[in-house]
C-alpha cells in the first residue's frame, strides 16, 4: 500500500465510520477490537509489522467480500500498524486522523472491580 493509497483508504473508513448508524458503528468497533487482539499476538518480522498488517487485510477482505462494515475495523487496524512505524511523511497527522476515527467507535471502558 503505498502512501497515497493509505490515505485515500483512510479517508474512505473515515467516511464509513462517519456514515454509519450505532449498530454499524459497533459492529466496526468490535472488528477493530478483534483487529487489536490478533496484532498483538503477531511478533514482529524483524521490526516489520507486515505480518499483522497482512494479517489484518486479509480478514478487511473477507469481510468486504460479504458486504460487512466490519472490514472498517480491520483495515483502520491495519493502516494504524503502518502509521505507526513513523516512517511516512505526515505520519503525524495520519495517527492524529486515526485517532480521531477510534474515538468516533463505542470502544468500551476499562472496569474496574
Amino acid at each position: 500500500m503505498n502512501d497515497d493509497h493509505l490515505s485515500k483508504t483512510l479517508v474512505f473508513t473515515l467516511s464509513v465510520i462517519i456514515d454509519s448508524d450505532a449498530e454499524k458503528r459497533q459492529r466496526i468497533a468490535l472488528a477493530y477490537q478483534e483487529a487489536e487482539l490478533l496484532v498483538a499476538t503477531i511478533p514482529l518480522d524483524n521490526g516489520d509489522v507486515r505480518p499483522r498488517i497482512e494479517a489484518c487485510v486479509e480478514r478487511f477482505d473477507r469481510f468486504k467480500a460479504a458486504g460487512d462494515v466490519a472490514s472498517a475495523g480491520w483495515i483502520l487496524k491495519a493502516i494504524q500498524e503502518r502509521v505507526e512505524q513513523r516512517n511516512l511523511p505526515g505520519w503525524r497527522k495520519l495517527r492524529k486522523v486515526i485517532n480521531q476515527a477510534t474515538k468516533l467507535l463505542p470502544l468500551p471502558t476499562t472496569t474496574r472491580h
